[in-house]
């Protein structure tokens, strides 16, 4: 944090005191609030659609009555495991213009060569980069809701239903409450991640085409690092510190200060 109110190329002494000028002229940046709105779409996008789809498949799959359910789960935490970078390297060859997986789809459809570049389309890019991150890290959320619902017990869903819930009420009224700890992880894990969210990123085109791509940590290390603007990427460093202890501070006082009252 000392450096991010120097202007400093990394070299001698940090001398050139600019208070805080790198903090007005980092939210001066249009590219800079493209990259925050980046990180801020990757959070909804966690909240709205990972996580719902990664509980949706822990009910389907994580129950004790569902035949394979171990090799559905395997295969559905199978990208967790993947390196990013190697997650990074598959997906451009999916998306790959001449030879990928859209391209090849639509000139299956429309009987003519058809080549599809999301990669290439700063209109399509952080799109086609939300697909990746959802699918890479949906098995994580699963296998974290699996092991909360292996504390339901059978009794309350039985009990509710013989009281008249249907499958949706019985969730809604009886699972979520019980791994509501869980969720509240679950949720604090997705929000954290996505304002640090880097490797996958990086890999699929290093916040390009034409930055349209950027998140915060690729923005530090393009604008900062890269350019020798050690104090200026300090400063950003500072931004997403900050909004990361500010969420953790709201999240432990009013989401988890509130669980553990309820």
């Amino acid at each position: 944090g000392y450096y991010s109110v120097f202007r400093w190329n990394g070299m001698g002494a940090a001398t050139d005191f600019r208070g805080l000028g790198n903090f007005f002229q980092m939210f001066s940046e249009p590219i800079f609030v493209s990259a925050l709105a980046n990180n801020l779409q990757l959070i909804a996008v966690s909240l709205v659609i990972q996580l719902p789809l990664a509980f949706f498949f822990a009910l389907l799959v994580g129950r004790r009555h569902f035949p394979g359910g171990m090799l559905f789960r395997s295969l559905f935490f199978f990208p967790y495991v993947l390196a990013e970078i190697v997650t990074g390297i598959i997906w451009k060859f999916i998306y790959h213009p001449e030879v990928g997986v859209p391209t090849q789809l639509a000139s299956l459809f429309t009987g003519k060569v058809t080549k599809i570049a999301f990669l290439g389309d700063p209109g399509m890019a952080f799109g086609a980069i939300l697909v990746v991150v959802v699918w890479k890290y949906l098995g994580f959320h699963m296998i974290l809701y699996i092991a909360g619902l292996q504390g339901v017990p059978k009794e309350l869903e039985d009990a509710a239903v013989v009281d008249g819930a249907n499958k949706a009420q019985v969730v809604r009224h009886v699972i979520i409450p019980c791994i509501r700890n869980t969720i509240v992880i679950s949720v604090f894990l997705s929000v954290i991640g996505s304002l640090n969210i880097f490797d996958v990123v990086w890999a699929l085109g290093q916040g390009g085409p034409i930055h349209s791509s950027e998140t915060l940590v690729t923005y530090l290390y393009n604008f900062g690092f890269r350019r020798f603007a050690f104090g200026y990427g300090s400063a950003v460093a500072v931004v997403i510190f900050l909004l990361c202890f500010v969420f953790n501070l709201f999240y432990q006082r009013y989401i988890v200060r509130e669980q553990s009252h309820g």
